[in-house]
Parts: C-alpha cells; structure tokens; sequence
C-alpha cells in the first residue's frame, strides 16, 4: 500500500488528523452530520492505520481479514443510510475501496511493501476515476461564492467547529486525495 516511508508517514498523518476532527464533529448538534461524521472517522483512521509504512508494520493475513471485515460492514451501513441520503453512496464506495485494498493485500501481501501487484487493474483504474472526480468536485465546492449577506455586510450564524461543513468538505477532500495514493500504490 505504500512507496517511500516518508510519503507513508505523511499519508498516515494526513489521515489520522482527519479522523481526529471527524471524531470532534460527532459532537455537532445535528443528527446527519454526527453519523456521517462517525463513518468518515472510521474511514480516517482505518486509512491511518492501512498507509503505516511497511517496515514499522507489517499486518499479518488475518488483519488485512479484519479490515475486510470492518469495511464489510461499514459498506453495508452505508448502504442502508443511502436510503436516507444520496450522500452516503460516497462511503458505500470508500468503504467497497477499503474492503478491495483489504482484499489486494490478503492475497498479494508484497503489495503492502510498495511493490504494486495487488488488485484488479480495471478496478482499481475505475476507483481512481471515481476518486480524482469526486476531489475535483469537492475542491470546486470549496472555492468561495459572494453572497448577498456577505456583500451587504451582514454576518453568518456562528457554529460550533463540528458543524462548519467547509472543514468536513476539507476533511472529505483530504481522504479523497489519500485514498488515490493509496490506490495509485497498490
């Protein structure tokens, strides 16, 4: 799942501090955002966790059976909260992502040292696909846009920190980005 340590420690940061605010936006006081906010934790820190260079860890077959398993049912969760809210599509293809890099690593274990081999090509072409689309619709979103409120001077509604939902754009941006190295190292 890796190349060079230093690009892995910097992936294992990147992830772990967006798990770390996902885990501060499950105290927002709206109920959506406090489950889609657990999700994205989850997905943060199992990314974290995936993308520790190979010679501090090297997972034994049955973790990577584990981390199929989680993202197993985390895909299924997702599935079912889609009912609710097209939103969580994008997860039921994160978690499906997490469960074939689970699954690459299960079989081709050398894949987790850098030295690719891992994984369906066509599979793993169309989630980069999927993947450099939705960074480049999530960086469009974030680009700002003059309202008439901000154009009259009138200021916004103050919010907590867990429901800036710039930051959780950021946050879902920058697992975006971390899954297509994840995948382009596979």
């Amino acid at each position: 799942m890796h190349g060079p340590a230093q690009a892995g420690w910097l992936l294992v940061a990147l992830c772990a501090a967006t798990g770390s605010y996902c885990l501060l936006r499950m105290r927002s006081r709206i109920e959506e955002q406090r489950r889609a906010a657990g999700g994205e934790a989850l997905m943060g820190f199992g990314m974290a966790l995936m993308a520790l260079p190979a010679a501090v860890l090297t997972p034994p077959r049955w973790a990577w059976l584990g981390y199929a398993a989680v993202f197993g049912a985390a895909a299924l969760r997702a599935l079912w909260a889609a009912r609710r809210d097209r939103h969580h599509l994008h997860h039921l293809v994160g978690a499906c992502a997490m469960v074939y890099m689970a699954a690459a690593m299960t079989t081709t274990p050398a894949a987790h040292t850098g030295h690719g081999g891992g994984g369906a090509p066509a599979l793993t072409g169309a989630l980069l696909l999927y993947f450099a689309g939705y960074v480049l619709w999530s960086g469009v979103r974030l680009l700002p846009v003059p309202t008439m409120a901000a154009e009259a001077g009138g200021g916004g509604t103050v919010t907590g920190w867990g429901d800036r939902t710039e930051l959780a754009m950021v946050c879902r941006l920058s697992m975006g980005i971390a899954m297509i190295a994840m995948l382009l190292t596979l």
